[in-house]
C-alpha cells in the first residue's frame, strides 16, 4: 500500500506562492535537481488540484522543460497523474487522468492500492482538503531561506488542528531545509 505524500516549498514565514502565485524565489541547484529526482524515482504517480497541474503540464512536456532538465521531464512526463478538478474539462499532459468527483473516496481507493507512494505537489487546496480528511501520510516541507512578507500560505483552509511528529531534516548547501513530518495519530 502505497503512501501519500505531500511536497511543498515554502518561505520562511509560510508562503507556499507570491501574491500572485509567483514562485521565482524557488532555491534549485543542483543538489536540489538530485533530491528531486530521487524523490521522483520512488515515486508511483502525481496527484495535483488544477493550477500546480496547468503550471506543470505547461512546462514538462514541452521544448524547454525537455532542454532545462531532460531527467526530471522525462520522469514527470511518464509517471502516471491525476488531476482533481471540478472545472477543468479535459487533461491532456500524457498519462493523466482527471477526476472531478470525491477527492476522498478517490485517494482513499488509491490507498488501498499496492505500489509505490503517490506524491503531491503543490496543490495547497488540494492539500488543505485532504489534510481534512486525515490522507496525506508524509509531510515533506522544503523551507527556502527568503521571506516574502505576503503571498498564499500552504494550510489555508485546513479545520482543525494537526499534530505531527518529526520524521527527518536534510539541510542544503543553498539554505534550503527539507523538514518531513507524519501525522501523529495517538
Amino acid at each position: 500500500m502505497g503512501k501519500v505524500i505531500s511536497f511543498n516549498m515554502v518561505t520562511l514565514d509560510g508562503f507556499f506562492a507570491g501574491p500572485d502565485g509567483e514562485i521565482d524565489w524557488h532555491h534549485v541547484d543542483a543538489e536540489f535537481n538530485e533530491f528531486a529526482i530521487a524523490q521522483l524515482d520512488s515515486a508511483g504517480g502525481l496527484l495535483f488540484g488544477r493550477v500546480t497541474y496547468q503550471l506543470m503540464a505547461s512546462y514538462w512536456p514541452t521544448d524547454m522543460g525537455m532542454k532545462d532538465d531532460p531527467v526530471v521531464a522525462s520522469k514527470m512526463n511518464a509517471l502516471p497523474k491525476i488531476v482533481f478538478s471540478k472545472t477543468l474539462e479535459k487533461a491532456e499532459w500524457n498519462n493523466t487522468r482527471l477526476v472531478k468527483g470525491n477527492v476522498a473516496e478517490e485517494i482513499s481507493r488509491l490507498k488501498r492500492q499496492p505500489g509505490k507512494d503517490w506524491f503531491l505537489f503543490g496543490s495547497a487546496d488540494l492539500a488543505s482538503t485532504l489534510t481534512n480528511y486525515g490522507l496525506i501520510d508524509e509531510y515533506r516541507v522544503m523551507v527556502n531561506p527568503v521571506v516574502l512578507g505576503s503571498g498564499k500560505p500552504l494550510f489555508k483552509g485546513v479545520k482543525d488542528k494537526l499534530d505531527l511528529k518529526l520524521a527527518s531534516t536534510k539541510a542544503f548547501r543553498s539554505g534550503n531545509v527539507l523538514l518531513s513530518y507524519q501525522p501523529d495519530r495517538r
